[in-house]
Order: structure tokens, then C-alpha cells, then sequence
């Protein structure tokens, strides 16, 4: 497994999202922002390519464009449904909603409060070679401790991106930098669409895969 796992942080440069049980989140969290996320398209397209605050009031980056207009694959979609249930509508995130489904961590996913969820797109997963990936999908408690690598326990704003170190529910950290809507996670990973609203968490779509530290 060592191997495997060193072969996928070459491949990777660096899954999400799914949660510990309720317990786990409450002792990660560091608190919630407080702050209602919208949900509309129109802010999303208002947002991106901008810098500065009007960035941050919806949605941001470049792979927004690619999201649904309406329909449960849209912004206004996913804000209605819980994390697991919103990343299942949005067809760029299928291969993580796969993971997310092989390791058991929908209904803990989906029941959580308050999170902030890193979710790797396809193409993030396709830089994994493809027998390295089998073998991770293949393997629950593997693929538990990356999946849930990609999870913090309270709702991030980009603002708390700009120069972050956030305990995930793998138990490492992981760590953000950035300004405007430009942003990266480890150095490695950048926010493709950012400040993602669903019914329960705030997601971050990124183009790589993560993998803890240890």
C-alpha cells in the first residue's frame, strides 16, 4: 500500500468528500463563518474573471461556466441538496460521487453540518494512473483516509483561504493560499469553481487530488 500510495502522490501532485461521523466534525470544526451562501447563477457569472469583493458574493473561477444553468446540476440545484446528493448532479464531479459511494460516505456525507468539501473533478482523478486508481477504489479504508482528507470540519469563505492551515477529518492538515479568486490548496491544487453552496456545506472544486501527508 506504501507504494501505492506514492505512486498516486506522483501521478496526483498532491479524493473528497465525505465526513467522519457527526462526532468527529464537531471536534474539527473551528466554527462556522455564519454566513449564508447565495445560490443564484446570476452572481455566479457576475463573479468570474472579477477580483476583489464582488468575486467573493457568489461562485468563482473558470470552470463555473461549464455548471448547469438550471435543472438540479445548477448552482440554484445544488444549494437545495445536501453535499453527496448536490456533487451527484454535477457531472464533472461523477468519479468522486463513485468514490464517495465505494467507501460507504454518502448518508455521513450528506448528514453533516456546517463543512467545507475540497471536491476533485474527472480530470483531477484521470491524472492517476489507471491501475492505481482501481486498486484506491478497491480499497475502503484507503480510499476513507484520502476522501475524508478532502473535508474540513466548518464552512470556509475565500477570504479564510488567502493564507489558511485547516485540520481535515483525516486528522492532517491541509493548507490554502491565494487572493481574489485565484486560490491553491497544498501548493498543488487550484480552485477551479470556488464558494459553491449546497444544502450543507461550501464546495471547493479543484484539479488535482489531495493526499494526506502521513
Amino acid at each position: 500500500m506504501n507504494t501505492t500510495i506514492t505512486t498516486i502522490r506522483r501521478a496526483a501532485l498532491a479524493l473528497t468528500a465525505a465526513v467522519a461521523l457527526p462526532l468527529s466534525l464537531a471536534a474539527c470544526s473551528g466554527g462556522d463563518s455564519g454566513k449564508s451562501e447565495p445560490s443564484s447563477s446570476s452572481s455566479a457569472e457576475q463573479s468570474e474573471g472579477s477580483g476583489g469583493a464582488s468575486a467573493m458574493s457568489g461562485p468563482f473561477g473558470p470552470a463555473c461556466s461549464s455548471v448547469p444553468k438550471d435543472g438540479k446540476g445548477s448552482f440554484d440545484g445544488m444549494a437545495q441538496d445536501p453535499v453527496a446528493t448536490a456533487a451527484s448532479n454535477n457531472p464533472a464531479l461523477s468519479t468522486l460521487v463513485t468514490a464517495v459511494k465505494k467507501a460507504g460516505l454518502v448518508d455521513t456525507l450528506n448528514n453533516a453540518k456546517n463543512i467545507t468539501v475540497f471536491a476533485p473533478t474527472n480530470d483531477a482523478f484521470d491524472k492517476i494512473p489507471k491501475d492505481q486508481l482501481n486498486k484506491v477504489l478497491n480499497d475502503k479504508e484507503q480510499l476513507t483516509k484520502i476522501l475524508t482528507y478532502h473535508v474540513v470540519g466548518q464552512k470556509l469563505t475565500p477570504q479564510q483561504l488567502e493564507n489558511g492551515s485547516y485540520p481535515t477529518l483525516e486528522k492532517s492538515e491541509l493548507t490554502t493560499s491565494g487572493s481574489g479568486t485565484n486560490y491553491t490548496v497544498n501548493d498543488s491544487a487550484k480552485v477551479v469553481c470556488g464558494n459553491v453552496p449546497t444544502a450543507n456545506a461550501t464546495v471547493y472544486i479543484i484539479d488535482n487530488v489531495l493526499m494526506p501527508k502521513t
